[in-house]
């Protein structure tokens, strides 16, 4: 053969061989890529502590998995060290496993009497000194130790309420007495006198534009609406003052009817009443002439209250059942120098003419007579007669088992809390309310030394506001229609605010401008 064939025909078999082999090293190379993409596809993530694993290697460790091992000392070594192998079957039906949430998520809150009752008590007292008052005696009847720690801290809760939310002319006539302690009483007699005044006030504001301005449409009121409130406002202050001055008198006209043996101002010659001499010395200047200008107005709403409605005729009156006439003036002033304006109160708000008429009726006989006692009704005893009595000795047996029973539920209810020293039957607030009624001896000592129902007030006020001169002379004294005018006039608004409420006080204690009530009328 010719030597040029041979070496034709051996470089053919040589490139079929490097052909071979070169497909082969592509055969390997795209199998390993295929399992390292198995692996980098698979959504699990696997424990393998080496990440940065190439192909080649991961080849590599699979043919070492493949080798047999050896037995012998190694083989034992191996079964130990080496962590079992987790077969792919498991890998795949293995689930995800999510990222746990920390534990403070998933704790739950603590409610709030519990985070309350871990702070100390001074951040306690001071969360509820700033609670409104209704809400801090509401709060006693929770629990016994919200009642002991109101009751034990009546000091800075009501200090708190006097700098915050009581109007700086209230502190003025009502100043804490010498040698007693801030407690509820005090405290609660201010906002009770407060509330009354304000009730009248809105009451009066509501009998003024019916029966004075004579406003009996929806829509006049509410064009009206913003001098009503004006008028409201400038009221208050000065039935807050009546108050006072009420409820002083009767408590001096006490003292100097004791102090005199019983003689009154009736037997006593005066020119001004001493009594009221001595109450309007307490007022200031500006207080006074106030009080005066409006004194008339306050009296002519309350008797005008007390009277049947004015456009009733006599054939009207017999239809509709108004036959009592008005009270007499002897009624009226003993409604207010003995009942004060918490009695005219709850009369003014008795609906219907009768039913108010009635019901002064009662309280007058109420102060005058005592009240007869009902007698006792008769035991039923049984058909005819012939029930068997009871013998003397059951009867003793029984009234002595009767008050062992007695004296031992006595036993057990001091012996549930009810001591003289316990917080819950014996606190401040026992005392009453202010101005509460007199027995039947103090009324009877009273009613005849009253005075007439036109020299309340009127007289002595008078006399004393020309001797201050407050005014030069009397007949720059507002009457009738100016009081009206000053009353729902829209200048001297915040003089007036600085004046009655003070600097420090809050707009809780200032009545809302456009907080309008309406009250339907009879």
């Amino acid at each position: 053969m010719d030597p040029l064939h041979i070496t034709e025909f051996g470089s053919e078999r040589y490139l079929e061989k490097v052909q071979q082999s070169q497909a082969q090293t592509q055969a390997n190379a795209s199998q390993g890529q295929g399992a390292v993409s198995t692996l980098l596809q698979s959504p699990f993530i696997l424990p393998i502590r080496e990440s940065g694993a190439t192909g080649s290697d991961v080849g590599a460790k699979s043919n070492e998995q493949k080798r047999p091992e050896k037995k012998g000392f190694s083989s034992w070594r191996n079964r130990f060290t080496k962590p079992p192998a987790i077969p792919p079957s498991s890998i795949c039906e293995q689930p995800e496993r999510r990222p746990s949430l920390p534990e403070s998520t998933t704790k739950q809150p603590l409610p709030f009497d519990h985070l309350f009752a871990a702070l100390p008590n001074e951040l306690q007292v001071e969360i509820i000194a700033s609670l409104p008052l209704s809400d801090v005696l509401n709060l006693r009847l929770a629990s016994k130790s919200l009642h002991a720690l109101v009751s034990l801290n009546e000091v800075p809760i009501t200090r708190y309420h006097l700098d915050y939310h009581i109007p700086a002319y209230a502190k003025r006539l009502y100043p804490l007495p010498q040698g007693r302690s801030l407690n509820f009483h005090y405290l609660c007699g201010i906002w009770h006198r407060l509330h009354v005044a304000a009730k009248l006030s809105h009451l009066m504001c509501q009998l003024i534009i019916r029966e004075q301005l004579l406003l009996n449409t929806e829509e006049k009121r509410r064009q009206y609406a913003p001098q009503t409130e004006r008028m409201r406002r400038r009221l208050i202050p000065i039935l807050f003052t009546v108050f006072h001055f009420f409820e002083t008198y009767r408590k001096l006209h006490l003292k100097y009817m004791a102090e005199h043996d019983g003689f009154g101002l009736s037997k006593t010659p005066y020119t001004v009443n001493p009594i009221e001499a001595e109450i309007m010395n307490m007022y200031d200047d500006r207080t006074l002439l106030r009080v005066h200008e409006a004194f008339p107005l306050v009296i002519w709403a309350f008797c005008r209250r007390l009277r049947p409605p004015s456009y009733v005729g006599r054939v009207e009156r017999s239809l509709r059942g108004y036959l009592k006439e008005r009270p007499p003036d002897e009624v009226h002033v003993a409604v207010l120098c003995l009942g004060g304006m918490r009695e005219v109160l709850r009369l003014w708000e008795v609906k219907g003419y009768n039913a108010r008429r009635a019901a002064v009726d009662a309280w007058y006989e109420s102060i005058l007579h005592e009240q007869p006692v009902e007698p006792e009704p008769k035991r039923r005893r049984g058909m005819l007669g012939l029930k068997r009595k009871k013998s003397s000795l059951n009867m003793g047996k029984t009234n002595g088992h009767g008050h062992e029973a007695q004296h031992g539920a006595n036993h057990v209810s001091s012996a549930r809390g009810k001591q003289p020293d316990s917080l819950v039957f014996h606190t401040s607030l026992a005392a009453g309310m202010p101005m509460a009624a007199l027995s039947k001896d103090e009324s009877k000592l009273l009613y005849p030394d009253l005075p007439v129902l036109q020299r309340i007030w009127l007289v002595t006020a008078e006399a004393m506001i020309l001797d201050r001169k407050i005014v030069e002379r009397p007949a720059h004294i507002h009457r009738n229609a100016q009081v009206f005018t000053d009353l729902i006039s829209e200048s001297g608004i915040d003089e007036e605010d600085q004046w009655l409420y003070g600097t420090t006080a809050p707009e809780s204690v200032r009545p809302n401008l456009d907080a309008i009530e309406e009250d339907p009328d009879e």
